[in-house]
Parts: structure tokens; C-alpha cells; sequence
């Protein structure tokens, strides 16, 4: 779908010092998304904790993102996980009025073959009232949702419209790319895959590292899309150091620092993830004031 077209970002999930959802915070970070260029917006992803939000919580970030974006951007939820007929309940039941489309990893930890795989997106598919965006990530779900299995989904039913393609291989980036049915739009995943996806021909991100620095992201993968590589390379080699900071201790631990870092929000994180140390805090503090000028 054309309007989720460019930089998207995955959304964190900012917390206060007592780990309750922090609203003002999620709304300053929306703010400086848009303010910087991004071009849509995704809640309640890996990055935005979803895993360790409750029902009500999940419904008040839904709500905060989409009461600050105020139809400005286009807007994408996070929706998945490993109880196919659980899920299928949940897209029915939620609000996705202010939603544009749902993002939906492959099933984790439960391990699918390629025909389960297969079987559970068609069961949400079917569920579903809004578009669905494939989400292949095998580092943290144990399974890789194969290009013939991609293929074969958007074949077969027109909400499935596009893929978030986080396996890191190219190889597989461009089967998909090659095989796909016209319309079907193939996001990279990955920071690092950013570039070269857009260059085989994929439509652009959705980024950790974009919501901390939108307008440096947006504007190289802008450069991609419009063909100039080498000024878009350019800017991939400057971001870079930033791409392997922020993941050095996981994801969101580094891109929260980020955003502390800004004054956006502080570092907190809910266990069993951890926050950054002090070493890797101070490291993306430099990082970030030599692309924002802002004191580290």
C-alpha cells in the first residue's frame, strides 16, 4: 500500500520511573518523529515492548500515538504472536478505526513449518479488517518464513500487502522482491538492510535507529528511493556506528539511551529485558551529539 512507502519507525514504548506507561513522553517522541520527516508511525512492535504490556496498556499507547499523530501519518499496530485462534480474536474485537494496517510476526517459540506458518497468517488474514503486514524476523521467533511462503500468502489474499523482512539476507530479500505479485510491497527490517533492500527494490524501512535521528533516516532512505545511492550511502556509513550501538545490548535498551540522550524520555525498560549500561549510554551519547549537536 503506497502510503506506507519510505521511513517507518517501531515505535518504543516509553516508560516512567515506576515502569507505568509514559504518555507525555510516547507524545513527545510522536512529535519528533513527525517533526523529523518519517512517513509512518508502527505501535506496539518488538521495539515498543508489546510483549510486556497488559491489554489496558496496549490500548492507551493505541490511543496516545494515534490521538497526538492526529491523522498526520499514517499509522501501523503491531498484532501477533504464537495463538493463531487467539490472535484471529483479537483483530475482530480490537479498534483499528484509527489504524491503517496491522503488523503480524511469524509465529515464535512454537517453531511452524512453512505450511503452519502459511496457515496461520490465512487465518488472520481472513480475521483481519485491515491490511496485514508480513513480519519475518528468525532471530527472535526460531523460524524463517521462506520466500515461497511469502509469496504464496500475497498471492492469495489481497489484505496481505506487504512483508517486514528482518532475516538479514539479502539472498532472501531478493527472492521475495523477484517473486512477488505486483502491488506487494517488501519493507526491510533491519537498520542495516535499509539501504541495500531499497536498492533491489524494496519500498523502504521500518527503523529502530529512525525514531531517534528521523530526519538523517528519512532523508537517506529518500535519496535511495530517488536513485542517488552514493549520497544515500554516504549517510548509511555516517549512521552506521549509531545502527550497531543502539542493538549492542539489545533492542530497545540502546534506542531508549537515544531518546534519553534528546530529553525525550528516560532509559527504563521492563525485565526481563534490562536498561543500557553507563559505558554504552556514554558511547551513544557521543554518537548522537555528533549528528545533533545536542550536549552529550
Amino acid at each position: 500500500m503506497k502510503e506506507l512507502y519510505g521511513t517507518g519507525v517501531a515505535l518504543v514504548t516509553p516508560f516512567k520511573d515506576d515502569l507505568t506507561v509514559d504518555e507525555e513522553a510516547l507524545r513527545r517522541i510522536v512529535r519528533h518523529c513527525i517533526e523529523g520527516g518519517l512517513d509512518y508511525l508502527v505501535a506496539l512492535g518488538t521495539t515498543g515492548e508489546a510483549v510486556t504490556l497488559g491489554k489496558t496498556e496496549k490500548q492507551l499507547v493505541m490511543k496516545t500515538v494515534a490521538d497526538e499523530n492526529a491523522g498526520r501519518l499514517p499509522l501501523v499496530v503491531g498484532i501477533g504472536g504464537n495463538n493463531t485462534a487467539q490472535l484471529a480474536e483479537e483483530l475482530r474485537s480490537t479498534n483499528l478505526d484509527q489504524y491503517d494496517a496491522v503488523l503480524s510476526v511469524s509465529p515464535y517459540y512454537n517453531k511452524p513449518t512453512q505450511e503452519g506458518i502459511y496457515q496461520h497468517f490465512a487465518t488472520l488474514a481472513k480475521a483481519s479488517p485491515k491490511p496485514i503486514i508480513l513480519y519475518n524476523v528468525p532471530g527472535r521467533t526460531g523460524s524463517n518464513m521462506l520466500p515461497a511462503t511469502v509469496v504464496r500468502l500475497a498471492e492469495d489474499f489481497e489484505n496481505v500487502v506487504a512483508i517486514k523482512e528482518a532475516s538479514g539476507d539479502m539472498d532472501q530479500i531478493r527472492a521475495i522482491i523477484e517473486g512477488k505479485p505486483s502491488g506487494f510491497e517488501v519493507i526491510s527490517g533491519d537498520d542495516f538492510t535499509a539501504l541495500p533492500t531499497v536498492q533491489a527494490g524494496g519500498t523502504g524501512v521500518i527503523s529502530v535507529l529512525g525514531q531517534g535521528l528521523p530526519a538523517d533516516f528519512s532523508r537517506m532512505i529518500n535519496l535511495a528511493l530517488g536513485g542517488s545511492y552514493k549520497e544515500a550511502k554516504e549517510l548509511h556509513l555516517a549512521l552506521e556506528e549509531g545502527m550497531h550501538l543502539i542493538f549492542e545490548e539489545g533492542n530497545p535498551a540502546g534506542i531508549k539511551a537515544v531518546f534519553e540522550t534528546l530529553g525525550l524520555s528516560n532509559a527504563r525498560v521492563r525485565l526481563p529485558l534490562v536498561e543500557a549500561t553507563d559505558k554504552l549510554k556514554a558511547k551513544i551519547a557521543s554518537f548522537v551529539q555528533s549528528r545533533t549537536g545536542i550536549p552529550a
